[in-house]
């Protein structure tokens, strides 16, 4: 994956981030960036996969 399209995804994620933390603290959990990091590597596999997938789909 190119590190133009990792940014991508984090801007994304980074995006939505306010709505997560606002549900999770809600949910009684306290979620920080620190404890973000590592959803964020499986955050970067989902949205490569799924980026893939959109590749296949268009090239049909």
């Amino acid at each position: 994956m190119s590190e133009d399209k990792t940014l991508e995804f984090m801007g994304i994620a980074m995006k939505y981030f306010p709505e997560a933390k606002a549900k999770l603290d809600a949910s009684g959990i306290d979620f920080t960036m620190d404890l973000a990091e590592p959803f964020m590597d499986l955050f970067k596999k989902i949205m490569q996969e799924a980026y893939e997938l959109g590749i296949k789909d268009a090239t049909k």
